[in-house]
């Protein structure tokens, strides 16, 4: 079970990257240009909340299952960050900050009146969490934790 979820969790976070980074776009482009919120815009950003919290999901029940989180790594007991903290907390309080701006951000977005205010909140709270999410992914280049950009089962 747990090598088809950490399957399913590596390919959906490009989901969620690609939709927030579209959604990111409409929503700058919306508020430049001043266009009306469109009802493809109100499906990006539903859309965008909907792939974020699936990921989330897969990534809660990823984290009761994973060796990495479950058993002490045999790593350098002196290091206090290492790759199992990265996991156990930093990732995993990040990822859950992610997803909270996002459903932030489209609750606020579908409730406001005003065209241009939706994009503007869309734009703000889509952008930050786009910023947490870069730095919690454990990029093939990081050095706290380091992973493949893609995961084969």
């Amino acid at each position: 079970m747990y090598p088809s979820l950490l399957f399913l969790h590596s390919f959906w976070r490009w989901l969620v990257l690609g939709s927030l980074l579209y959604s990111i776009f409409i929503s700058y482009k919306g508020k430049t240009e001043k266009l009306a919120f469109s009802e493809v815009a109100n499906q990006w950003r539903h859309w965008t909340a909907t792939i974020a919290h699936i990921q989330l999901l897969l990534g809660m029940a990823m984290y009761v299952q994973s060796p990495v989180v479950m058993y002490q790594m045999m790593d350098n007991p002196n290091k206090v960050f290492n790759e199992q903290t990265f996991f156990r907390y930093f990732h995993l309080i990040m990822m859950m900050v992610a997803v909270v701006l996002i459903t932030i951000g489209s609750a606020k977005a579908k409730r406001i009146k005003s065209d241009h205010d939706k994009y503007s909140t869309m734009l703000r709270w889509f952008g930050l969490a786009l910023a947490v999410i870069f730095v919690a992914i454990p990029w093939p280049f990081s050095p706290l934790a380091s992973r493949p950009l893609v995961r084969g089962m």
